[in-house]
């Protein structure tokens, strides 16, 4: 009787393919590769999956507020202690403020340095800017801001409740009846994670489809200025701050890796917010800190969106060989560290800000704008990515500062 002896080799092999093929990001970056071929291959269908990458993003903005609601009040109401909510605050504001500041004077250095805006400008199509920027570079509005960002409207508000909540007779019932509702809210989040992929195909291949690859080119080194500095923030910048805490820049990377591929599929970071403050709460940041410091960076903490601005003012600029003094350059800085902060929660939000600044200066042609129009999609991912991995840092360093920490956990099994 022949006895067959099972093979080890075979077997791991199976299970490493099992791995594979149930893993949600081997799905997204299939669906991305897809997008961008048939973005470029067949240009008018790929622009037809617009909608697909729309409704995706449309439907994970419903978790959103929810999420961000629970999640504050339930931490500002677990915390029984109302001066630890104002020092995270405080805290989390004035280290937005000075990494987003570092953020501006990095894409202004570089774009000083390398000059993409002097380049061929010969074969360059102009778009119509005014559908970014409604016609006119209105000045920025912190009542438009504030009415226009649902995001900051919920955590506002969550805030309030949270506080109140501390004073309340029925605390412990409530909070139980809120904790049971976000477990609700979390598994339905979980199921529609699922459709990820789809919403990247679609969002990849509108891209690709309706700019076209061919029109990198004449600005192509604009986009290798900013990818490149989008990089060196976030390895030499925040790899520096995450190194004193003795935490690998690379492993907190390669933690959130679904995540970042999501944005770069969607290009949005929104996409990725409910996902991120899961697992935020998972690697040992406590909930608390999560629920407040993550929605507050979706407003505040915007640093790939400040390389992107400041460096598109020096871009225009230059295509225009108006010349920019120290000082005029330390206003750009000065202005952005204000309007860049609007910059996520207004319709056509990068045009208006960049028209708002330009306008503010009195001596670079609004107009310039269109000579963004071609690659701006195609940066607004790297921008997505940077910000996103700008907030998780922020949330692991304010809650290293609070000693609100467990022990870091970045093993993907506990997923």
């Amino acid at each position: 009787m022949n006895i067959t002896t099972p093979n080890p080799s075979s077997k791991s092999k199976k299970s490493l393919f099992r791995t594979i093929v149930t893993n949600l990001t081997f799905w997204v970056l299939i669906a991305i590769i897809l997008g961008v071929l048939l973005g470029h291959f067949s240009p008018e269908n790929g622009v037809k999956m617009e909608f697909l990458g729309k409704k995706f993003i449309q439907l994970i903005s419903l978790f959103i507020g929810p999420i961000i609601f629970l999640t504050i009040v339930l931490g500002i109401s677990g915390m029984g202690n109302l001066k630890k909510v104002g020092r995270i605050g405080v805290k989390a504001l004035t280290y937005f403020e000075v990494v987003s500041t570092v953020a501006l004077a990095i894409g202004v250095t570089v774009a000083y340095i390398f000059k993409p805006g002097k380049i061929d400008k010969s074969g360059l199509t102009f778009g119509d800017a005014s559908q970014y920027t409604n016609g006119a570079a209105k000045d920025f509005s912190w009542l438009q801001f504030f009415l226009s960002n649902f995001t900051l409207q919920v955590l506002l508000a969550a805030i309030i409740c949270g506080i109140a909540l501390n004073f309340y007779q029925k605390r412990e019932q409530t909070i139980l009846v809120l904790e049971r509702f976000s477990k609700v809210v979390f598994f339905g989040l979980k199921y529609v994670m699922y459709l990820a992929p789809i919403g990247a195909f679609g969002g990849m291949a509108y891209t690709i489809g309706k700019f076209g690859l061919a029109t990198l080119i004449p600005l192509g080194k604009l986009m290798l200025c900013v990818y490149l500095t989008m990089a060196l923030f976030v390895f030499l910048v925040l790899g520096s701050i995450l190194r004193y805490y003795k935490i690998s820049i690379l492993s907190i990377l390669k933690y959130i890796k679904e995540e970042l591929l999501l944005v770069l599929g969607t290009s949005s970071s929104e996409a990725a917010l409910p996902s991120i403050m899961v697992k935020l709460e998972r690697m040992g940041c406590s909930k608390s800190v999560v629920g407040l410091v993550i929605p507050t960076g979706y407003s505040f903490n915007l640093d790939g969106t400040s390389i992107y601005l400041s460096m598109s003012v020096l871009f225009i600029a230059q295509l225009y060989d108006v010349h920019l003094t120290f000082f005029e350059i330390m206003t750009v800085i000065g202005i952005l560290m204000i309007t860049s902060k609007g910059a996520a929660g207004v319709t056509g939000s990068g045009f208006i800000v960049l028209a708002s600044t330009l306008t503010a200066l009195h001596k670079i042609p609004v107009e310039g704008l269109a000579f963004l129009l071609g690659v701006d999609k195609f940066m607004s991912e790297a921008r997505a990515i940077t910000n996103l991995i700008g907030n998780t840092v922020a949330t692991i360093i304010i809650s290293k500062t609070e000693r609100d920490f467990t022990e870091l956990n970045l093993d993907p099994v506990s997923e």
